[in-house]
């Protein structure tokens, strides 16, 4: 009896044993991205919303650590996080879709609720000098607007279709760009909600994200069709840079006079410069797709194909 006791005892410890070492491994900090689709610089810090972390990354001095790790688990705030901009404040902002939010992160890098799940699937956001959020709401075609101090019911905008991009211009302009909506993929809303075509057609595949420069030029990345787009003050299009490095860019930001990419599916952040040129600004390695990773380094210059 004492013999199978103890027996017993050892299989406790040894399954006790098993469970720490897995729940150290579950726990450990994670070091490489998974699936990076958003991207936002203030100053010299970039933070970048990865949806298979779940949670948002920071970048600086070159060096890569998590910011914010949310929970795996659905309806918990940033477990399907979406996009990321900078309030009037520098504060990071940040569209959920698993809890309906958009997040403003405090002083202690905590997410606070804006809006009480108010928005469907948030896929872009902008701020204006004053503070107020505009966000577009993929689940319901419309553009919100609230106070920077959020609001539980925000404001009806626009009603737009498939609105998955947005940026604001000095006189408070609202550039939206939609996938496939029939007034155009790229409408200009007015600040009285006065909605206006810019492009009319569809000259983008799978836009996801858009960018205003300060010479009124437009930049758009292009999922599908492997490219980031630049659009002119007249409204014409063409392809800015396509094909390799990159693969299947997403996200899009400012960086000074620069262009931040996010790149997911070879989990790379990408500098553009306004003379075509593009660095890798952060990176980590794709399982099983080696051959996919880009072979820009940090301090080395490659032109990308220009078509």
């Amino acid at each position: 009896m004492q013999r199978l006791i103890r027996i017993l005892c050892c299989l406790a410890i040894g399954s006790g044993f098993v469970d720490s070492r897995s729940a150290v491994a579950q726990d450990a900090e994670p070091t490489e991205f998974q699936y990076p689709l958003s991207v936002v610089a203030s100053g010299d810090v970039v933070y970048v919303g990865d949806l298979r972390l779940p949670g948002i990354w920071k970048i600086e001095g070159g060096q890569k650590s998590v910011y914010f790790k949310a929970s795996k688990k659905f309806r918990t705030p940033l477990n399907a996080i979406r996009c990321l901009a900078i309030d009037h404040q520098g504060k990071l902002l940040a569209g959920d879709s698993s809890t309906r939010e958009v997040y403003r992160f405090d002083d202690a890098g905590q997410p606070q609720p804006l809006t009480n799940g108010w928005i469907g699937i948030p896929m872009a956001i902008a701020v204006a000098p004053d503070g107020t959020i505009y966000t577009a709401d993929l689940e319901v075609h419309r553009i919100w607007k609230m106070p920077a101090e959020g609001a539980e019911e925000p404001v009806e905008v626009a009603a737009i279709n498939s609105p998955r991009g947005l940026t604001i211009d000095p006189d408070g302009n609202l550039w939206v760009l939609s996938t496939s909506s029939a007034k155009g993929q790229i409408q200009k809303v007015a600040p009285d909600g006065t909605v206006e075509p810019f492009i009319k057609g569809h000259p983008f595949n799978l836009p996801h994200n858009i960018v205003r420069m300060s010479d009124g030029s437009l930049f758009v990345t292009d999922n599908y069709d492997h490219c980031v787009w630049t659009v002119d003050p007249e409204g014409q299009a063409a392809q800015f840079v396509a094909g390799s490095p990159l693969d299947r860019p997403v996200g899009l930001c400012l960086a000074g006079e620069d262009l931040l990419i996010a790149d997911p599916h070879i989990r790379t952040i990408f500098r553009l410069t306004r003379e075509k040129q593009l660095t890798v600004e952060a990176q980590s390695p794709v399982p099983g797709k080696a051959d996919t990773t880009p072979v820009v380094t940090p301090s080395v210059t490659v032109p990308a194909t220009n078509n």
